[in-house]
């Protein structure tokens, strides 16, 4: 069963940002979710519910759809707090003072990371996507949460992995009580590479000692298909996380640009979805 389930959208689907809720209701005070291309402000390319500042859009445009998102959560826009990606590995621990960086300018956004990981309340954690693949956390014991950007490289350089072993050494997490999901990304169906990738892919497949099959698919002299969420969720296991624990989408933002943004399937001209996890103080 699909885990990212569609919010409900007002009459005019112009005026409600569309949503892809994750675990709603399950975790009081928690929300997670990922957001869809409709409901938004920005004009062609990017309509039009683009939250990436960095893709060429009308800077107020950008911000507005941020504050949209945010308002139909319920959520103030100023804990809207995210990083500035760079397709590593490196996990950010996001403290009090942290909260509301990077909402209305790049230059403000948390340096340098791809992963973040809060104890805070009140803190709304952001990332940015057009085929990459959104990576949520969630210790329902010591009420922590986390966030992890991850495209090839931050596949392969084991963001997920990296992102637990935070969890537990910042804040004692035990990976067999994280709860996790794997978002609305490029599936294997639209996501061929060549040796580049395959080369940096095939050594990782071999050290976990998975069967090549379930994340390699060989098309023509060169070049394969590759199941990217399948191996994010193998090295989530791996990392300690209980195999019933992880939801894995089944939406490809390949196959459904009706829904989301796809830079591969749009030639790069195209807008940004938004992952987002946050705890609100006193919701028990």
């Amino acid at each position: 069963m699909e885990p990212f389930v569609q919010g409900d959208k007002h009459a005019d689907a112009a005026k409600s940002p569309s949503l892809f809720l994750l675990w709603a209701n399950k975790f009081n005070g928690v929300t997670a979710g990922f957001s869809g291309r409709e409901g938004g402000g920005s004009g062609m390319p990017w309509q039009s519910l683009n939250c990436g500042l960095h893709v060429g859009d009308v800077h107020e445009d950008v911000v507005r759809n941020r504050s949209l998102l945010t308002d139909a959560l319920g959520w103030p826009f100023e804990a809207w707090t995210c990083a500035e990606q760079v397709h590593g590995n490196h996990v950010h621990i996001v403290k009090a003072e942290d909260r509301g960086k990077g909402r209305e300018s790049r230059a403000s956004s948390i340096a340098d990371a791809d992963a973040l990981v809060t104890i805070e309340k009140n803190v709304l954690l952001t990332s940015f996507y057009a085929d990459c693949v959104p990576l949520y956390f969630y210790d329902p014991a010591r009420e922590v949460a986390a966030l992890a950007h991850a495209g090839w490289k931050g596949t392969v350089l084991e963001i997920a992995r990296l992102t637990v072993e935070r969890m537990a050494d910042e804040f004692g997490c035990d990976p067999a009580t994280i709860q996790a999901g794997i978002g609305p990304s490029i599936g294997m169906c639209c996501y061929e590479v060549n040796d580049v990738v395959l080369n940096r892919v095939r050594p990782l497949i071999a050290a976990m000692k998975l069967d090549p099959a379930s994340i390699i698919e060989p098309t023509e002299e060169g070049k394969a298909r590759i199941n990217l969420k399948e191996l994010n969720r193998q090295i989530m296991i791996k990392a300690g996380i209980l195999p019933s624990h992880i939801e894995c989408s089944e939406w490809c933002t390949g196959c459904s640009t009706n829904l989301f943004f796809s830079h591969r399937m749009e030639g790069g001209a195209t807008g940004r979805m938004v992952s987002w996890i946050g705890m609100k103080e006193g919701d028990k």
